[in-house]
């Protein structure tokens, strides 16, 4: 759907890209991940057309943005930006109707009937008579996402679409855009915020100064920097966990009090592991193996990278204190 390959702009001295390269993927969640200062929104600019790329190529629908056909790629977007402007003297329905006219869906029953079913998507259609600058923060965001959607479009591009709402209203614009994915809709979005991007994003790109360090799906990156399964083993006492240290299968151990942390060649050694711990006289109490969050992918990719490395990405990182070797040929 949007291939960008080597992208660079500048603001005067300010590089805001350098050779910015990703995929968007059809009918796929994309999500741009960095601190504030990575470039995202620069990267969506320059998706839409708004800002043209010093180097580089940008290709939407097949389509050159920058070009005279920026018209139609935009005409075929959706986006919602961190603050989005929108009519305060207007009221909801007036500020998507102008908006429809502007998409060129017309006037009329028909036109009216399409704004209150895309009102209706982000319950906001209770409040559409109302002035807009009475509106809260929550209730603008649902009204500018349902103004992107108005025209039905091929690439919905959000930008921090939960800046500023309160839980509960940044919990329901997170579920509504997962159910638009379901539906088959390309959603672009970029977000500082690594907890609202866990389970929405089916594919994601880390990006850094401008530039993107690594991008692909969750589960398939995740490989790269966990290869082999980890596993947490729990005991009463902790001490005879060192029991298991050097049994075959296991790659590295590591144990902090009632915990230990292995390294295994395949998660099939957990049930030996187990027996051998219980046949000793250890009562294990808890057997939980490692499943790397997105906030574990993104730190490990940082830290890969020089970005962030004295970032800790173990999920319990009290398992330091005690080591033993453990060799793979066992």
């Amino acid at each position: 759907m949007v291939n960008v390959v080597g992208v660079s702009r500048w603001f005067g001295d300010v590089q805001a890209l350098t050779n910015l390269t990703l995929e968007v993927p059809k009918g796929k969640v994309t999500v741009l991940l960095g601190p504030n200062g990575a470039g995202k929104t620069t990267a969506i600019r320059v998706i839409t057309g708004a800002l043209a790329a010093n180097e580089g190529h940008t290709e939407v629908f097949g389509l050159n943005p920058a070009t005279a056909d920026g018209e139609e790629v935009r005409s075929r977007c959706g986006v919602v930006s961190a603050k989005p402007s929108l009519y305060d003297r207007l009221s909801g329905f007036d500020n998507l109707r102008y908006a429809a006219e502007l998409y060129e869906l017309g006037r009329g029953a028909k036109a009216d009937e399409r704004i209150r079913e895309a009102a209706a998507m982000f319950a906001i259609d209770a409040s559409l008579d109302l002035q807009v600058g009475g509106y809260s923060t929550g209730m603008k965001t649902r009204l500018a996402l349902a103004r992107a959607v108005l025209h039905k479009p091929d690439l919905l591009l959000l930008d921090e679409p939960t800046s500023g709402l309160d839980p509960e209203s940044g919990a329901a614009v997170l579920e509504l855009i997962q159910a638009m994915a379901a539906d088959g809709r390309t959603v672009l979005m970029c977000t500082h915020l690594l907890m609202e991007a866990e389970g929405l994003a089916d594919h994601i790109v880390v990006m850094e100064h401008g530039t993107s360090l690594l991008s692909g799906a969750p589960d398939q990156l995740a490989s790269r920097y966990w290869p082999s399964p980890i596993v947490s083993l729990s005991t009463e006492r902790g001490d005879d966990l060192d029991a298991v240290a050097n049994h075959e299968g296991v790659l590295s151990f590591s144990r902090s009090r009632t915990t230990a942390r292995l390294e295994l060649d395949t998660i099939d050694r957990v049930p030996e592991l187990v027996s051998r711990l219980s046949s000793a006289g250890a009562r294990v109490t808890t057997v939980a193996p490692f499943q790397p969050t997105l906030e574990d992918l993104y730190f490990a990719v940082r830290r890969h990278n020089g970005a962030a490395d004295d970032e800790k990405i173990e999920t319990t990182p009290d398992m330091k204190a005690t080591s033993f070797a453990a060799g793979t040929s066992r």
